[in-house]
């Protein structure tokens, strides 16, 4: 279908959004009843440190709505990705497996049609499901990255979809569009920063609820991800004076790579985001939805500035992979501070939870509301990482070590999902060197615990699907 170039109010139009005339009486009358099961929404940044919010030490204020959403649910401390590269993270998240299980182990992999998502099951239980923003599970070579994605590939969001594939391919800070459900452009408004569009976006999706049953919405920013063509890091204008006086993160003090001139608008994106957190928070205030609307904030991974390797992820070290996790709702209240580790692929269950459903046995891990209410029992003290494209590594983060292995560079063609044999690549004691500028791998000293890692490593392996590999000592010094 060719696409229809509409404006967001046209597109609204076409929606039948005729409700959002109505007025806040009306309004409240009409969402006097909430559905018996939680409305959900998973709130998605991409590339985001945990250390950007205030609740997590930032001093700049950044993130004051978000601060408060940890106040009134509940805050994890400790949360990882489990796949620091976009596609993949994203493929764990909507299905509950790992990237390698299903074929989605490096970008530009599309998700198979046979797959179940959330979405899926949220579906089959009385939810309306939707998807707004950035996609990147269909843009295997010569296919959606920068056209409309096919119901098909969609997920199964098959109620409401306002989203592109790749969007940083289809918009930049303050210009671009993505496609309805009709496979038709909308264009965002002109002069608009692209985290208000989406935002802008989610608030109208609320107001045209008829709320006959519970939605699930999943609003996927792009920031404060790199733009690529520009080469650099975009806030809102005015991000780079405004946020100028930041403490350096101290994983980045000395270090090389690009921070220095990307961090103020890298912050800037990330206040932008939190000022939707709480246009969003107060739309369903309004809205009468607060009390039943569970809302998930995480980020798919984090940044390390290139200072682990000459991009910003694709590496064990946590910043690149610990992320910001902040859970408010029903059954998440009180401020409450988790201390356990935590893992993305933790989360698919935790929805499915949240509205009622088992989790399906295939999904690898479990739901985080046992850690919430205390009856949490005989979870791994570990989380684990699959890394992929800029080397084929695996990796185990616990409360005190990291431990990561890498494989043989492979030859040439397409990356394979995993290999046979691995070498030990880094080793840090976390509670010594948490900024992980010591690596140990090669210290004869810490033989012992280099073993017994690798033992845990190859058993979260086996148990994600993997065979178990064979892992050769770092050469001793």
């Amino acid at each position: 279908m060719q696409a229809v170039s509409l404006t967001r109010r046209g597109f609204l139009k076409q929606m039948g959004a005729a409700s959002v005339a109505l007025s806040m009486g009306d309004a409240m009358n009409t969402f006097a009843a909430p559905p018996r099961k939680p409305n959900i929404v998973f709130v998605f940044s991409d590339q985001q440190r945990w250390d950007t919010l205030g609740c997590y030490g930032q001093k700049l204020d950044i993130t004051p709505n978000l601060d408060k959403m940890a106040k009134q649910g509940v805050r994890f401390e400790n949360s990882f990705t489990c796949q620091p590269v976009c596609g993949p993270a994203r493929a764990a998240l909507q299905t509950g497996k790992y990237p390698t299980e299903i074929g989605c182990h490096t970008n530009g992999r599309m998700l198979p049609l046979d797959e179940k998502t959330m979405a899926h099951h949220l579906s089959a239980a009385g939810y309306e499901v939707g998807y707004i923003g950035k996609w990147h599970l269909a843009s295997g070579p010569g296919h959606y990255a920068t056209v409309a994605v096919p119901p098909e590939r969609r997920g199964g969001y098959k109620d409401y979809w306002l989203a592109s594939d790749v969007l940083e391919h289809t918009s930049h800070s303050y210009d671009g569009h993505m496609f309805n459900d009709k496979m038709e452009s909308v264009e965002f408004p002109k002069n608009c920063y692209r985290v208000d569009c989406l935002t802008d976006f989610a608030i109208d999706y609320f107001k045209t609820r008829k709320l006959d049953k519970p939605f699930f919405l999943f609003l996927s920013y792009i920031e404060p991800h790199f733009q690529n063509d520009h080469k650099h890091f975009e806030g809102p204008h005015g991000s780079k004076k405004k946020f100028a006086n930041y403490e350096v993160p101290g994983d980045l003090v000395g270090t090389q790579g690009d921070w220095r001139e990307e961090y103020p608008d890298y912050l800037g994106c990330c206040n932008s985001i939190d000022t939707s957190i709480g246009r969003i928070r107060e739309a369903l205030d309004k809205l009468g939805l607060t009390d039943n609307t569970l809302i998930i904030y995480t980020s798919d991974h984090a940044c390390h500035f290139k200072t682990r390797n000459p991009e910003y992820k694709r590496s064990c070290h946590d910043d690149s992979i610990r992320t910001p996790l902040v859970i408010c709702g029903p059954g998440f209240a009180g401020g409450k501070v988790v201390r356990d580790l935590v893992s993305l692929i933790d989360l698919p269950p935790t929805v499915l939870a949240a509205a009622g459903v088992d989790p399906p046995k295939y999904m690898r891990e479990r739901s985080l509301q046992g850690l919430v209410d205390g009856t949490a029992k005989n979870r791994p003290e570990e989380v684990f990482v699959q890394i992929s494209e800029d080397i084929i590594g695996r990796a185990i983060r616990t409360a005190k070590w990291k431990y990561s292995v890498v494989a043989p560079k492979p030859a040439e063609g397409p990356q394979p999902p995993g290999s046979d044999a691995y070498a030990e690549h880094f080793l840090y004691d976390l509670a010594k060197d948490p900024h992980e500028r010591n690596n140990l791998v090669r210290d004869p000293r810490y033989a012992d615990i280099r073993a017994q890692l690798a033992g845990v490593l190859k058993r979260r392996m086996v148990a994600a699907g993997e065979k178990e590999p064979t892992i050769s000592r770092a050469v001793q010094v």
